[in-house]
């Protein structure tokens, strides 16, 4: 049995479940996204990122395929940008997205930025609810909104978002954002989870301290942490090493201590988001 026989699949509240620990593909292109996901569900992944701006939607739907796994086997994430803010936007945006991908469905779909001076979000969520109430999506969420936006939605539309996907690690844990999500049933999902170039926390004394006391790498403790707090974790990789590494996260166990002392290099409180980039 592989470790990745051993990712939990955690319910949403949409009724559906997630695999805790996915792909990310930003920024692969179609050919690297197809090569990177057919690979990465030979070594059992079965849940992949992506995003209409990422430009790889139908690169990663094509290494699905090449896959030969039935369809209702794997989960796979988009997000639509602020091209498709707005009443009923996001209809075209989902349409276009899955005649990309030869699907009849996404798993999850987000709003990939609030973009909050545009003042559409709202309505691009209502917009979402029509779309999970077509079934052209199993479940509807957020990426990059704060608590403020969340409430927003809450207090004008119907349908709790399922996930929300925000940039986090153990230097920038956004407490008070997951403790949000958790009091409501959203999920949060870490992208970046690693730190990319600029957090560096693979490469924190600590961490690579509590790596070598558990004959670990630094990324795996980094991504365990994630995952005992509970959250969906996409770490990008295109290389098949790197994924079989990442996925060997389920057959240990950070202690208590060791939780304790990563809580120690958070860089303080929750830091906010910017809102108007186009990324992640």
């Amino acid at each position: 049995m592989s470790s990745t026989d051993q990712i939990p699949l955690l319910p949403l509240n949409s009724g559906t479940s997630i695999p805790q620990l996915g792909l990310g593909t930003w920024p692969m292109d179609d050919d690297q996204a197809a090569e990177a996901v057919a690979a990465a569900a030979d070594l059992g992944y079965r849940h992949f990122d992506t995003a209409t701006a990422y430009g790889n939607e139908a690169g990663v739907a094509e290494g699905m395929r090449r896959t030969g796994i039935p369809r209702e086997e794997l989960f796979v994430t988009t997000k639509l940008d602020g091209e498709f803010q707005g009443d009923d936007r996001a209809i075209a945006g989902l349409d276009a997205a899955l005649n990309r991908m030869r699907l009849d469905y996404v798993d999850l779909l987000l709003i990939h930025w609030p973009l909050p001076q545009r003042g559409q979000f709202v309505s691009t969520w209502r917009t979402f609810e029509k779309l999970l109430a077509d079934g052209r999506t199993r479940a509807i969420g957020t990426s990059n909104f704060t608590a403020a936006h969340l409430t927003a939605l809450a207090a004008e539309t119907d349908v709790t978002p399922a996930v929300n996907q925000i940039q986090l690690t153990p230097y920038v844990p956004r407490e008070e954002q997951r403790a949000y999500g958790e009091a409501r049933g959203i999920r949060t999902s870490s992208w970046s989870p690693l730190g990319g170039e600029e957090g560096q926390v693979t490469r924190d004394p600590l961490i690579v301290e509590i790596a070598n006391a558990h004959g670990r790498t630094a990324a795996q403790i980094v991504l365990r942490w994630h995952v005992q707090n509970g959250l969906i974790v996409i770490p990008k990789s295109a290389n098949p090493a790197r994924m079989a590494e990442n996925a060997a996260i389920f057959d240990f166990e950070l202690s208590a201590d060791d939780l304790t002392q990563i809580a120690t290099i958070s860089h303080g409180p929750d830091a906010g988001v910017d809102s108007d980039r186009i990324g992640h």
